[in-house]
Protein backbone atom coordinates (compact mmCIF):
# COMPACT_ATOMS: atom_id res chain seq x y z
CA UNK A 1 0.00 0.00 0.00
CA UNK A 2 1.37 3.60 -1.02
CA UNK A 3 -1.20 5.88 0.80
CA UNK A 4 -4.45 5.30 -0.41
CA UNK A 5 -3.07 2.92 -3.44
CA UNK A 6 -2.74 -0.79 -3.96
CA UNK A 7 0.78 -1.37 -5.96
CA UNK A 8 0.73 -4.89 -7.53
CA UNK A 9 4.49 -6.00 -7.11
CA UNK A 10 3.96 -9.14 -8.76
CA UNK A 11 3.50 -7.22 -11.94
CA UNK A 12 5.88 -4.06 -11.04
CA UNK A 13 8.74 -6.04 -9.84
CA UNK A 14 9.25 -8.14 -13.15
CA UNK A 15 8.64 -4.45 -15.07
CA UNK A 16 11.14 -3.28 -12.91
CA UNK A 17 13.76 -6.00 -13.23
CA UNK A 18 13.28 -5.99 -17.09
CA UNK A 19 14.18 -2.48 -17.57
CA UNK A 20 17.27 -2.25 -15.49
CA UNK A 21 18.28 -5.30 -17.55
CA UNK A 22 17.32 -3.43 -20.76
CA UNK A 23 19.03 -0.32 -19.47
CA UNK A 24 22.46 -2.57 -18.82
CA UNK A 25 22.36 -3.63 -22.05
CA UNK A 26 22.23 -0.59 -23.80
CA UNK A 27 25.07 1.44 -21.44
CA UNK A 28 27.50 -1.52 -21.46
CA UNK A 29 29.57 -0.48 -24.62
CA UNK A 30 29.97 2.71 -23.00
CA UNK A 31 30.90 1.23 -19.88
CA UNK A 32 33.65 -1.12 -21.99
CA UNK A 33 35.17 1.65 -23.97
CA UNK A 34 35.53 3.54 -20.17
CA UNK A 35 37.71 0.52 -19.08
CA UNK A 36 39.40 -0.12 -22.53
CA UNK A 37 39.83 3.34 -23.28
CA UNK A 38 40.13 2.15 -26.73
CA UNK A 39 38.65 5.62 -29.07
CA UNK A 40 39.70 3.80 -32.30
CA UNK A 41 37.33 4.04 -35.05
CA UNK A 42 35.94 0.24 -35.74
CA UNK A 43 34.30 -1.55 -38.50
CA UNK A 44 34.48 -5.11 -38.07
CA UNK A 45 33.32 -7.06 -34.95
CA UNK A 46 35.33 -9.02 -32.74
CA UNK A 47 35.82 -12.73 -32.96
CA UNK A 48 33.97 -13.95 -29.29
CA UNK A 49 36.64 -15.67 -28.11
CA UNK A 50 38.85 -12.52 -28.86
CA UNK A 51 37.17 -10.92 -26.05
CA UNK A 52 36.06 -13.78 -23.35
CA UNK A 53 34.81 -11.32 -20.62
CA UNK A 54 32.45 -9.54 -22.80
CA UNK A 55 31.49 -12.93 -24.26
CA UNK A 56 30.92 -14.38 -20.85
CA UNK A 57 28.83 -11.10 -19.72
CA UNK A 58 27.11 -11.48 -23.15
CA UNK A 59 26.30 -15.58 -22.20
CA UNK A 60 25.31 -14.46 -18.31
CA UNK A 61 22.81 -11.87 -19.52
CA UNK A 62 21.47 -14.46 -22.20
CA UNK A 63 21.03 -16.96 -19.63
CA UNK A 64 19.36 -14.32 -16.85
CA UNK A 65 17.02 -13.41 -19.85
CA UNK A 66 16.28 -17.46 -20.64
CA UNK A 67 15.33 -17.83 -16.66
CA UNK A 68 13.34 -15.34 -16.76
CA UNK A 69 11.54 -16.28 -19.87
CA UNK A 70 11.19 -19.70 -18.52
CA UNK A 71 9.71 -18.71 -14.81
CA UNK A 72 6.77 -16.83 -16.32
CA UNK A 73 5.63 -20.13 -17.61
CA UNK A 74 6.13 -21.78 -14.36
CA UNK A 75 2.36 -23.09 -13.59
CA UNK A 76 2.37 -24.63 -17.26
CA UNK A 77 5.57 -26.61 -16.38
CA UNK A 78 4.53 -27.27 -13.45
CA UNK A 79 0.81 -28.80 -14.60
CA UNK A 80 2.18 -30.21 -17.51
CA UNK A 81 5.15 -32.46 -15.91
CA UNK A 82 2.86 -33.15 -12.90
CA UNK A 83 5.28 -31.00 -10.57
CA UNK A 84 5.07 -29.37 -7.57
CA UNK A 85 4.32 -25.58 -8.73
CA UNK A 86 6.34 -24.33 -5.00
CA UNK A 87 8.94 -26.71 -6.64
CA UNK A 88 8.89 -25.40 -9.96
CA UNK A 89 8.82 -21.62 -8.69
CA UNK A 90 11.87 -22.41 -6.25
CA UNK A 91 13.96 -23.83 -8.43
CA UNK A 92 14.00 -21.05 -10.87
CA UNK A 93 14.41 -17.99 -8.31
CA UNK A 94 17.87 -20.53 -7.75
CA UNK A 95 18.38 -20.36 -11.57
CA UNK A 96 17.71 -16.60 -12.12
CA UNK A 97 20.92 -16.55 -9.37
CA UNK A 98 23.31 -19.38 -9.81
CA UNK A 99 23.07 -20.12 -13.96
CA UNK A 100 24.15 -16.82 -14.86
CA UNK A 101 27.44 -17.13 -12.84
CA UNK A 102 27.72 -20.67 -14.28
CA UNK A 103 27.71 -19.45 -17.78
CA UNK A 104 29.83 -16.73 -16.85
CA UNK A 105 32.50 -19.01 -15.88
CA UNK A 106 31.73 -22.11 -18.30
CA UNK A 107 31.99 -19.35 -21.43
CA UNK A 108 35.20 -17.65 -20.46
CA UNK A 109 37.40 -20.36 -19.61
CA UNK A 110 35.72 -21.82 -23.25
CA UNK A 111 36.64 -18.80 -24.65
CA UNK A 112 40.27 -18.57 -22.99
CA UNK A 113 41.23 -22.35 -23.91
CA UNK A 114 39.81 -21.53 -27.77
CA UNK A 115 42.32 -18.43 -27.58
CA UNK A 116 45.64 -20.74 -26.27
CA UNK A 117 44.49 -23.28 -29.30
CA UNK A 118 44.80 -20.43 -31.75
CA UNK A 119 48.06 -19.32 -30.39
CA UNK A 120 49.41 -22.95 -30.47
CA UNK A 121 48.35 -22.94 -34.13
CA UNK A 122 49.30 -19.48 -35.60
CA UNK A 123 53.30 -20.72 -33.81
CA UNK A 124 53.29 -24.51 -34.93
CA UNK A 125 50.82 -24.70 -37.76
CA UNK A 126 48.29 -26.69 -37.99
CA UNK A 127 48.16 -30.19 -37.60
CA UNK A 128 48.55 -32.72 -40.44
CA UNK A 129 48.24 -36.40 -38.76
CA UNK A 130 51.39 -37.30 -40.28
CA UNK A 131 54.00 -38.95 -38.25
CA UNK A 132 57.52 -39.29 -38.96
CA UNK A 133 60.46 -40.76 -37.33
CA UNK A 134 63.68 -39.37 -37.34
CA UNK A 135 67.37 -40.32 -37.50
CA UNK A 136 67.66 -40.49 -33.61
CA UNK A 137 64.86 -42.17 -33.12
CA UNK A 138 62.37 -39.64 -32.07
CA UNK A 139 58.86 -39.37 -33.62
CA UNK A 140 56.97 -35.88 -34.44
CA UNK A 141 54.23 -34.47 -35.60
CA UNK A 142 54.86 -32.79 -39.09
CA UNK A 143 52.68 -29.60 -39.10
CA UNK A 144 51.38 -27.66 -41.95
CA UNK A 145 52.11 -23.71 -42.06
CA UNK A 146 49.35 -21.44 -42.45
CA UNK A 147 48.54 -19.02 -45.56
CA UNK A 148 48.69 -15.47 -44.64
CA UNK A 149 45.40 -15.10 -44.44
CA UNK A 150 44.44 -17.89 -41.96
CA UNK A 151 47.54 -16.68 -39.93
CA UNK A 152 46.22 -13.17 -40.01
CA UNK A 153 42.86 -13.83 -38.57
CA UNK A 154 44.29 -15.56 -35.44
CA UNK A 155 46.61 -12.96 -34.82
CA UNK A 156 44.84 -9.52 -35.56
CA UNK A 157 43.29 -8.54 -32.35
CA UNK A 158 44.18 -5.82 -29.90
CA UNK A 159 46.25 -7.25 -26.95
CA UNK A 160 44.67 -5.06 -24.48
CA UNK A 161 46.22 -5.20 -20.86
CA UNK A 162 45.44 -4.19 -16.83
CA UNK A 163 45.70 -0.37 -16.88
CA UNK A 164 47.54 1.09 -13.35
CA UNK A 165 46.01 3.74 -11.40
CA UNK A 166 47.87 6.87 -12.26
CA UNK A 167 48.18 9.96 -9.89
CA UNK A 168 46.32 12.83 -11.99
CA UNK A 169 47.47 16.60 -12.75
CA UNK A 170 47.26 16.74 -9.02
CA UNK A 171 49.62 13.36 -8.33
CA UNK A 172 46.18 12.21 -6.55
CA UNK A 173 44.89 9.02 -7.51
CA UNK A 174 41.25 9.73 -7.87
CA UNK A 175 38.46 6.62 -6.81
CA UNK A 176 37.87 6.33 -10.19
CA UNK A 177 40.93 6.17 -11.56
CA UNK A 178 41.40 3.26 -8.96
CA UNK A 179 37.90 1.55 -9.65
CA UNK A 180 39.03 1.48 -13.65
CA UNK A 181 42.47 -0.57 -12.37
CA UNK A 182 40.32 -2.79 -10.85
CA UNK A 183 37.68 -3.86 -13.93
CA UNK A 184 40.53 -3.77 -15.90
CA UNK A 185 42.38 -6.65 -14.10
CA UNK A 186 38.94 -8.42 -14.57
CA UNK A 187 38.76 -7.97 -17.93
CA UNK A 188 42.24 -8.43 -19.04
CA UNK A 189 44.06 -10.19 -16.08
CA UNK A 190 44.26 -13.59 -17.28
CA UNK A 191 44.41 -13.10 -21.10
CA UNK A 192 45.97 -14.56 -23.92
CA UNK A 193 48.63 -12.35 -25.86
CA UNK A 194 48.55 -12.89 -29.60
CA UNK A 195 51.77 -14.52 -30.69
CA UNK A 196 53.90 -12.19 -32.30
CA UNK A 197 55.94 -11.97 -35.54
CA UNK A 198 59.40 -12.48 -33.58
CA UNK A 199 57.38 -15.90 -32.22
CA UNK A 200 56.13 -16.63 -35.54
CA UNK A 201 59.60 -16.35 -37.41
CA UNK A 202 61.60 -18.22 -34.82
CA UNK A 203 59.07 -21.32 -34.62
CA UNK A 204 59.09 -20.91 -38.54
CA UNK A 205 62.95 -21.29 -38.45
CA UNK A 206 62.19 -24.13 -36.27
CA UNK A 207 59.83 -25.89 -38.07
CA UNK A 208 62.25 -26.07 -41.22
CA UNK A 209 65.08 -27.34 -39.65
CA UNK A 210 62.79 -30.14 -38.55
CA UNK A 211 61.35 -30.36 -41.83
CA UNK A 212 64.94 -30.74 -43.33
CA UNK A 213 65.81 -33.68 -40.51
CA UNK A 214 62.45 -35.02 -42.05
CA UNK A 215 63.56 -35.22 -45.38
CA UNK A 216 67.03 -36.24 -44.66
CA UNK A 217 65.25 -39.21 -42.94
CA UNK A 218 63.17 -40.00 -45.74
CA UNK A 219 66.17 -40.18 -47.93
CA UNK A 220 67.81 -42.37 -45.84
CA UNK A 221 64.65 -45.01 -45.62
CA UNK A 222 64.80 -45.27 -48.99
Amino acid sequence: MIGDYTVSTNILLPLVVSLVFLALVAIYPFFENWVTGDKREHHVLDRPRNAPVRTAIGAAGVTFYAVLWAGASTDLIATNFKMSLNQVLISMQISLIVLPFVAFIVTKRICLALQRKDREIALHGRESGRIVRLPHGEYIEVHEALDAHDLYKLVDFKDYQPTLARPNAKGKITVSARLRARVSRFYFGDRVSPATQTEIEANQHHAHEIEEQVQKAIEASK
